[in-house]
């Protein structure tokens, strides 16, 4: 069994979105600081409703897969397939952009933290034009594993094999094989996780204080790791807690214009001109 290290630490960027939404950016904070083949990840949180109410009004998207998570708070999605789903606390949005999507996401509340993720992983070249999917995944349908010392771990994506039971998440990919896993663990507790090798790994760290090994992970901090199968983590006296990506590298180039991500500069002058025209999905 071998330990991933941290190969480099980069601190969540502030920064907004949509209508003015506060938010930090943990990967992708310019182009080229992305993990193949996960091409970004915003951490949304905030007490303060002026951070927030004004949400993300209808946009477009197309060439890739968003997933939300939500810790905290109330959001309400609509697209131009009719899809309508309220994400709360625990709950899980996976969306596949295909060819075109054109939605919204609004806060459904006044007042009060509104806190969570979205996760953009890529699609395949051979796959970036395929009609459009949606799905909601409540909170009750994510696996679970509470651990021996407290702690617990949630898995949204990818199949995690560990002190014998197996759990499998809702979301699978044989193309990108995303595995993505919130991992809270108690007061000085360790636990050796296991990823498989040959997949892309990151780990970002956003409650109490965590180790790798005898590194600390800093809170707000994305560490890209290298290469290997298990990881070693241990949490301080307030516990910690943290969401772990790895997938699959693609190893496709990239162009990215804003909301659309395709492989070339001539299919985002397409997708552009198809959503001026009113062709987009």
């Amino acid at each position: 069994m071998n330990n991933r290290t941290i190969m480099a630490l980069y601190p969540a960027k502030a920064t907004s979105d949509g209508a003015g939404v506060k938010l930090k950016r943990a990967l992708g904070q310019t182009q080229q600081q992305r993990m193949d083949p996960f091409l970004m990840m915003d951490n949304f949180s905030s007490n303060e409703a002026d951070d927030y109410i004004a949400g993300f009004p209808d946009h477009p998207h197309r060439g890739f897969e968003t997933i939300t998570y939500m810790l905290d708070g109330h959001m309400l999605h609509r697209d131009h397939m009719g899809n309508e789903g309220h994400l709360r606390a625990g709950d899980v949005q996976w969306m596949n952009a295909g060819r075109g999507v054109i939605h919204s996401e609004m806060p459904q509340q006044e007042s009060g933290r509104m806190r969570g993720f979205q996760i953009w992983l890529n699609l395949p070249a051979a796959l970036k034009m395929q009609p459009a999917r949606y799905r909601d995944i409540p909170a009750a349908e994510l696996p679970r594993m509470t651990l021996d010392d407290g702690g617990e771990l949630v898995l949204l994506a990818g199949t995690l094999s560990l002190n014998g039971r197996t759990l499998k998440g809702p979301i699978q990919s044989e193309h990108t094989r995303p595995l993505i896993v919130d991992v809270r663990l108690a007061a000085g507790q360790r636990l050796t996780l296991p990823v498989p090798a040959g997949l892309s790994a990151l780990v970002y760290a956003f409650e109490g204080s965590l180790t790798l090994g005898d590194t600390a992970l800093p809170n707000e901090n994305t560490a890209l790791l290298g290469d290997g199968d298990q990881l070693p983590l241990r949490a301080g006296d307030a516990g910690g807690r943290l969401l772990l990506l790895a997938g699959k590298a693609l190893n496709e180039p990239i162009a990215q214009y804003g909301p659309f991500v395709m492989n070339t500069e001539q299919q985002i002058e397409q997708a552009i001109m198809d959503y001026q025209a009113g062709k987009l999905v």
